[in-house]
């Protein structure tokens, strides 16, 4: 399935049970779509969410409200059946919030352009940890709940741990070649994974966060701008050159390319509440759903007409922690932030979640 959205989209996240399905856009509206595997999708709420790009939606209390971020410091929350506005903060941030994440039930996170991260409580209404974690914007986020750290990435080519028990950056690593642009949680929470501009993926080992304890060089030279992990062996990515790929972590390899945007980079990757569909959106200003099953099963059939056995993707031996990784300095800088580039083509409160 398909829909054009006919402007550029920057994220896009599926209600968590319903088939809804939300895009963020360049002109600061947000799109509602309801898809079914048997029709056309049908747009059912359009709001002009932000006087600037809308970098960031997600939806929150259980689907009833989404939550949209801007590079105008404003966060927005919306009645999801009415398009209404719930409440806003007009100064959520000093910068331009780039990223959104829920972590759990009551609580969701932002992340600006500065590196600065926001922690908020939909029960007592406030935000309830900031953290300056990075020198440049946050790219992405992922939560390991039974630790209560958050796993941030960004610009400045390090990757961060904030300890949400004790409020406090426990620990940023060495700073990466370039820009780190996406992180997923892999091996049952030993090991992190992240995608680089150079198309590298560097892998951290849980606990040893200061060197990457081994980087995977063969997958593309196209950044890696979104991951999305579908098991504790494989990834979903996707890249600058318009490709989404099924690789296999530990062992490292591309297991073969399962969709793509017609070489226009990959901005946003999400599975449906259901798993049915993996849902892109790219600078083609396409929002794609694909069937997952059907694109994982071609792998399947793939790998079993090469070989003759459908292959494993097993682990292997558990790979050393830190082994000859080098120290890595910070080279010079070139911004590959698209949301940036795009948004230059086109022209902290109390009571944020007062009224949710």
């Amino acid at each position: 399935m398909e829909i054009n959205l006919g402007k550029l989209a920057f994220d896009i996240d599926f209600h968590p049970s319903d088939n809804l399905v939300a895009t963020g856009l360049i002109d600061g509206d947000v799109h509602l779509y309801r898809y079914s595997p048997d029709s056309v999708p049908v747009r059912q709420l359009e709001v002009h969410a932000h006087t600037e790009s809308c970098r960031a939606v997600r939806f929150i209390n259980g689907g009833r409200v989404l939550l949209t971020g801007s590079p105008d410091c404003s966060i927005l929350a919306t009645d999801v059946e009415t398009g209404s506005t719930i409440t806003r903060i007009d100064n959520a941030h000093e910068a331009a919030v780039n990223r959104l994440i829920n972590l759990t039930e009551s609580t969701v996170a932002s992340g600006d352009d500065e590196g600065c991260i926001k922690v908020w409580d939909t029960r007592e209404r406030s935000c309830c940890n900031s953290f300056n974690a990075h020198e440049d914007y946050i790219s992405d986020m992922t939560f390991a709940s039974d630790a209560r750290k958050l796993l941030t990435t960004s610009g400045d080519g390090t990757l961060s741990v904030c300890n949400l028990r004790r409020n406090t950056v426990q620990t940023r690593s060495e700073f990466s070649e370039d820009e780190l642009l996406s992180v997923v949680l892999m091996k049952n929470g030993r090991k992190v994974v992240c995608g680089s501009q150079t198309g590298i993926i560097l892998l951290y080992s849980w606990g040893c966060f200061k060197d990457c304890s081994d980087r995977f060089i063969d997958l593309s030279s196209n950044s890696i701008d979104a991951m999305l992990k579908v098991d504790e062996d494989r990834i979903i990515t996707g890249s600058e050159n318009g490709m989404i790929n099924l690789v296999g972590i530990l062992p490292n390899r591309v297991i073969q390319p399962i969709a793509e945007h017609s070489d226009c980079p990959i901005e946003c990757l999400a599975f449906s509440h259901d798993r049915k569909f993996l849902g892109s959106i790219a600078h083609d200003q396409m929002l794609k759903l694909w069937d997952l099953d059907s694109i994982l099963q071609d792998t399947v059939n793939t790998q079993t007409n090469e070989t003759g056995v459908v292959d494993s993707d097993s682990d292997g031996d558990e790979m050393e922690l830190d082994k000859d990784s080098s120290k890595l300095s910070k080279g010079n800088f070139v911004t590959g932030n698209k949301r940036k580039n795009a948004n230059n083509e086109q022209a902290g409160s109390n009571n944020f979640f007062a009224d949710i």
